[in-house]
C-alpha cells in the first residue's frame, strides 16, 4: 500500500551521482505486469504561456512567471477538467513557478478540494544552457533556422553550455528552492531532450507510476520538454518522431494506459481540435526567423 505524508519527493546527490530519495515514506508491492488488471488514466498539462514565452525567449530553468494570457490558459485548463468531470487524488509539478502556478489555477478553476502536490526539479523544463534569455527568432536569424531547430528539438544535441559568467547563471544556481536537492556543481549546464528524459524517467517510474497503480488519479503539470519525455516513453515514439511533437500551452491531455502503463492510443486533448492545432503551430513557429 502506498503511504503519503504531506511533503513532496526530492533528490539527493551522492558521490556525484543524483539519486531519488523519498522525503515521505513510500512502500508498495511490485506485482508483475501480467498480474495487473484494468486500465489506468493520467492527465498532463503544459504550463500556460509564461512572460518569456510571450517575448519568445529561451527560458529553460529561469523562473519566468505566467503572463496574463498564461493565467487565463491555466484557468481554462481547470474549466476543461471540470467539464470533463475529471478529479484527482495527487498532483506532480516542477520547481518552477510557471508550472506550479498553472497547477494551482487549474485545480482552483476545476473546483478541487485540497490534494497533495509533489514538486521536483526532475520535472523542470529542459535546460537551454547558454541560449537562456535569447530571443528564439533572433537566434534563428543569426545562426539559421535549422541550427535553432536542432537546439530546440533534436534528441541528443544540447545547446551551448551555460558558463559561470552567463547573465542568468547565478539566478538559477543560487536559487534557494534547490537547497537540499542539487549542489551547485551538479546543476546541468545545458540539456538535450535525451538528458532531460534521463532525469525525468526515474521519477516517473519510481514515484508516479506506483501511485497510478495504486489507483490514484494523477495530474502532472510540467513543461514542454519534460512532458515530451514522458510522452515518448508512453507511446514508444522514435527519436525522430518526438522532434516533431509540439505541445500547446495550457491545454490538458489525457492518456488511457494498459496494465503495463503503456498508452492505449495517442493523447486526447481536452479542447477544440482547431484551437489545439493552432496552439501547436504557434509553438512550432517560435524558432523561425522573422
Amino acid at each position: 500500500m502506498l503511504a503519503l505524508a504531506r511533503t513532496p519527493w526530492g533528490s539527493q546527490v551522492f558521490n556525484g551521482r543524483t539519486k531519488l530519495r523519498p522525503i515521505f515514506s513510500c512502500s508498495y508491492s511490485k506485482n508483475s505486469c501480467k498480474k495487473e488488471k484494468g486500465r489506468y488514466k493520467i492527465v498532463m498539462v503544459r504550463h500556460g504561456e509564461s512572460e518569456w514565452n510571450q517575448k519568445n525567449l529561451f527560458c529553460g530553468w529561469f523562473d519566468a512567471k505566467l503572463s496574463e494570457k498564461g493565467l487565463q490558459e491555466a484557468c481554462s485548463a481547470g474549466i476543461a477538467l471540470k467539464k470533463a468531470k475529471i478529479s484527482f487524488d495527487v498532483a506532480f509539478t516542477s520547481l518552477l513557478s510557471r508550472a506550479q502556478d498553472t497547477l494551482t489555477a487549474a485545480l482552483s478553476a476545476s473546483g478541487h478540494k485540497e490534494i497533495p502536490i509533489c514538486k521536483t526539479w526532475r520535472l523542470n523544463e529542459r535546460h537551454y544552457g547558454g541560449l537562456t534569455g535569447f530571443n528564439k527568432a533572433e537566434t534563428a536569424k543569426k545562426f539559421g533556422e535549422e541550427k535553432v531547430k536542432i537546439w530546440r528539438r533534436s534528441f541528443d544535441t544540447p545547446p551551448p553550455p551555460m558558463e559561470k559568467d552567463h547573465k542568468y547563471h547565478d539566478f538559477i544556481v543560487n536559487d534557494p528552492r534547490y537547497c537540499g536537492q542539487l549542489e551547485p556543481k551538479d546543476f546541468p549546464k545545458s540539456e538535450s531532450l535525451k538528458l532531460t528524459i534521463e532525469r525525468c524517467l526515474p521519477y516517473w517510474n519510481d514515484v508516479i507510476v506506483p501511485q497510478i497503480k495504486e489507483g490514484k488519479r494523477v495530474l502532472v503539470a510540467a513543461h514542454g520538454n519534460s512532458l515530451r519525455g514522458v510522452v515518448k516513453h508512453l507511446e514508444d515514439m522514435s527519436d525522430e518522431a518526438i522532434m516533431g511533437l509540439n505541445l500547446p500551452t495550457g491545454i490538458p491531455f489525457v492518456y488511457e494506459l494498459d496494465e503495463c502503463l503503456k498508452s492505449l492510443g495517442t493523447m486526447k486533448f481536452l479542447g477544440d481540435p482547431e484551437t489545439v492545432k493552432k496552439a501547436m503551430e504557434a509553438v512550432a513557429n517560435q524558432g523561425k526567423a522573422k
